[in-house]
């Protein structure tokens, strides 16, 4: 997508992963990219971000103005629990490649993605902006939430030695198309819509990990990418955002297992495996903020993201990640 000379040149790091398949789609297929605005959407094809020399040759190569950095080391529940000391090295060595790059080139601004996984294990409820250092992080995952937590240090620390204005988003539990469905690995949601898909096909039951009581707030990946737009052009806060449904859209695991269940027209049997580790059971996140700069922004109903989501999963089951 060229612009025109002298215009906004926009690189997006993990370009190819669910965040950066929506901002895509948005740009493409919604008209969402402007006239002077260039936009790069790389993958890990691109670069070895963990590698310092590899990023600094893709800012070398591309020059960019402004960068969504979504590149990460990523994981469900499961995987994080095995291998919390690779979370922190490899996401550390990414997130401080990127945001050093940017600064020897001169990027305006960078967008970097969190995840509510950084707040503390031990707080009150709802969590907003203010109270990410506040205390340890879910131990379950600690490696990967203190590396993103650190973003944040990098980001005012920028600001304060440098001036530059860096920020980060911190969207809730993110799905769409374009996931990755690993049923081990993956994330709570695309993994239950593999299961279901799986046992539908073969007519066995549907085993749910955990008991089904935990709480999420979930964000459709296309909504996240038209925020991620407004916070590219038009947030100037260094401090992050969160962005996320209302506290009244929070649902349960079994909840979202029922919506699934709905619209794969799945009829079998609903087993939950309480052998299974249920993670934190809720980390409730005010959008408050995001209300008071958006008070009009429409998110797209939970049973409607999740129908398109299966059907985008039905239709591209061969090539999809799983």
């Amino acid at each position: 997508m060229a612009g025109k000379t002298g215009s906004m040149r926009v690189m997006v790091t993990g370009g190819s992963g669910l965040v950066g398949k929506a901002i895509e789609h948005v740009l493409k297929e919604e008209g969402g990219a402007r006239e002077e605005e260039e936009w790069i959407c790389l993958s890990s094809k691109d670069a070895n971000l963990i590698d310092v020399a590899e990023t600094t040759a893709l800012f070398q190569k591309h020059r960019p103005t402004h960068v969504i950095h979504l590149a990460a080391m990523v994981g469900g529940l499961f995987k994080n629990m095995r291998q919390n000391l690779d979370f922190w090295r490899n996401n550390m060595y990414i997130n401080d490649n990127v945001l050093q790059a940017a600064h020897d080139f001169d990027v305006v601004k960078v967008v970097s993605c969190l995840s509510t996984c950084i707040f503390p294990d031990k707080t009150t409820y709802p969590i907003n902006e203010t109270m990410i250092h506040n205390g340890p992080p879910h131990e379950s995952n600690f490696g990967y939430a203190y590396a993103k937590r650190m973003i944040d240090v990098h980001n005012r620390a920028y600001f304060t030695q440098y001036g530059r204005r860096y920020t980060s988003v911190i969207p809730t539990n993110v799905f769409g198309p374009h996931d990755n469905f690993n049923i081990e690995d993956g994330h709570v949601l695309p993994g239950l819509i593999h299961k279901t898909y799986i046992a539908k096909k073969e007519g066995t039951s549907l085993q749910v990990w955990g008991s089904g009581r935990p709480r999420r707030q979930f964000i459709y990946s296309l909504d996240l990418a038209r925020l991620i737009l407004w916070v590219l052009r038009e947030y100037n806060e260094v401090d992050p955002i969160i962005l996320s449904v209302g506290e009244e859209d929070e649902v349960s695991i079994k909840e979202a297992a029922d919506a699934v269940v709905e619209a794969l027209e799945f009829k079998g049997e609903v087993v939950y495996d309480t052998s299974k580790a249920d993670g934190q059971f809720k980390k409730t996140a005010s959008n408050a903020k995001l209300c008071k700069y958006l008070p009009d922004f429409t998110f797209t109903p939970f049973h409607k993201a999740i129908k398109e989501t299966c059907d985008w999963f039905v239709a591209n089951y061969n090539t999809a990640r799983k």
